[in-house]
């Protein structure tokens, strides 16, 4: 059945991706979704209304209330152009599937809305006045009403949204099948939380994250650059096991002393605790050998330059062979803080690879973001790729004109052999030596830092070459 969806306008190549990762939760499928959906007449790509085609309204009202990103889906009784093709469109609309609905003992709620623009309260009662042709029988029930109604009138979408104007009025009726509660993330914004890092994931993005991989009561979480642990509270919330890991041990084990570290956060929401957190080099991995399969999803943020950088065990010295291995006392191991060295991108995706493939069941998600650079001389972004994992979803973030964070959602289609280890190594060396050198060295963080071209006008007045950003998508 045909429903419309309503989005926030906000992250806008993750709207749909979240919505067919949460159908796909709800199905019982892993793999990708593919929800067969259509624009309203008239309508922008970019805009808010989307018709999308479900099985069911209980798999409707079950992705509403998950979703960050959807604000209400409706079964839509009518629309038009007009009041009047409204009217004609709502009496046709079938009255078995209207009538139980506006019967005796019922009760409704209606609410008037427009996208990009605020409808006065005299406005709002001369469109319930033409609406008064719909037979309710039920009383009206703002604070709790049985059934809920949606009159959604567009006419102007405003100048701050970066949509084009509109090119014809629509309206929408519609009876609400469900709707999000975006409360949660006033409950775990950043700026409440207990102990937090620079690099500390916001709640919004968290929640996204989880929902791409499909986040649920029972399955186990891994996180292998936890920090202070922002994802895993996320993942923690919808009901899952949660682990994480980080190379330094002050923050997974000390944090700012007793009563301010990752437990205490888990703790102030009254979250279940991770079943452990562990100091651990990614490059490095501190699993037995012949330990596979035993994550249903990896989320993380790798380190990749910008506001902090990847660190993997060893220090220079030891890396280059100026010193050997060495064993540290027992009487200083308490305190000791190993010596670490820079850690590439280009590597620690390898890594990451390797790791998701050994330790993900079949069927079990990598979630995680990945930089790209948005100069206009820049080449067409090419993402890491493994014999054992399928790429379904790329959600891009605008972060400034200079770069970007795509969010990679892979989902595990093979099991890990020797074989596919073999050619996932061949096939890191070719990404690497083909698509990631500006990544190396530092050159990630040089570009996005670096002065912005400076030219002189006609006038004498400095400027910038690069275009002016306007964060439509943050």
């Amino acid at each position: 059945m045909w429903y419309l969806c309503v989005f926030f306008h906000r992250l806008l190549e993750y709207r749909k991706a979240e919505f067919e990762s949460l159908a796909g939760l709800f199905e019982g499928h892993s793999g990708a979704t593919a929800l067969e959906w259509r624009l309203p007449e008239d309508h922008h790509p970019d805009s808010p209304f989307h018709f999308v085609n479900l099985p069911s309204e209980e798999m409707a009202r079950d992705i509403a209330g998950r979703s960050i990103l959807v604000k209400g889906i409706y079964e839509l009784w009518g629309e038009g152009r007009s009041f009047e093709e409204l009217e004609e469109a709502i009496n046709s609309y079938p009255d078995d599937r209207k009538l139980p609905y506006l019967a005796p003992g019922t009760t409704f709620k209606i609410t008037v809305e427009s996208f990009g623009k605020a409808i006065s309260s005299r406005d709002q009662s001369d469109r319930f006045q033409k609406l008064a042709f719909i037979p309710f029988k039920g009383k009206v029930n703002l604070r709790n009403p049985g059934h809920r109604f949606c009159l959604m009138d567009n006419d102007d979408y405003g100048d701050s949204n970066g949509l084009p104007p509109v090119l014809q009025r629509r309206i929408f009726f519609g009876r609400e099948v469900g709707a999000s509660d975006r409360k949660i993330l006033q409950t775990y914004q950043l700026k409440s939380r207990k102990y937090l890092g620079p690099t500390a994931m916001d709640a919004e993005m968290a929640f996204l994250m989880a929902n791409q991989a499909q986040v649920k009561p029972g399955k186990l979480v891994y996180d292998p650059f936890v920090g202070t642990g922002s994802i895993l509270i996320a993942a923690a919330h919808f009901g899952a096991m949660t682990m994480g890991a980080d190379i330094d041990i002050r923050v997974v084990r000390d944090g700012r002393g007793p009563d301010c570290n990752v437990w205490s956060n888990f703790k102030q929401y009254g979250l279940p605790m991770p079943i452990s957190l562990l100091r651990a080099d990614n490059n490095l991995p501190p699993w037995r050998s012949g330990l596979k399969e035993v994550f249903d999803a990896i989320i993380c943020d790798p380190p990749y330059g910008v506001r902090a950088g990847g660190r993997k065990s060893g220090g220079r010295k030891l890396l280059k062979g100026v010193i050997g291995p060495y064993t540290v006392p027992d009487d200083k191991r308490t305190d000791h803080i190993p010596s670490t060295a820079p850690y590439s991108l280009v590597e620690c995706v390898h890594d990451l690879l390797d790791l998701a493939a050994k330790m993900l069941v079949m069927g079990g998600r990598l979630v995680f973001f990945y930089p790209v650079l948005r100069e206009e001389d820049s080449p067409d972004p090419t993402f890491p790729e493994h014999p054992c994992f399928e790429l379904i979803t790329t959600c891009e973030q605008i972060l400034s004109y200079r770069y970007s964070r795509v969010l990679l959602t892979m989902v595990k289609v093979a099991p890990y052999t020797e074989d596919i280890e073999l050619a996932a190594k061949l096939q890191h060396i070719e990404f690497k030596e083909n698509h990631l050198k500006w990544l190396e060295d530092g050159n990630l963080h040089s570009a996005v830092f670096s002065p912005a071209d400076i030219q002189i006008n006609g006038t004498g007045e400095k400027f910038s070459s690069k275009p002016k950003y306007r964060g439509k998508y943050v």
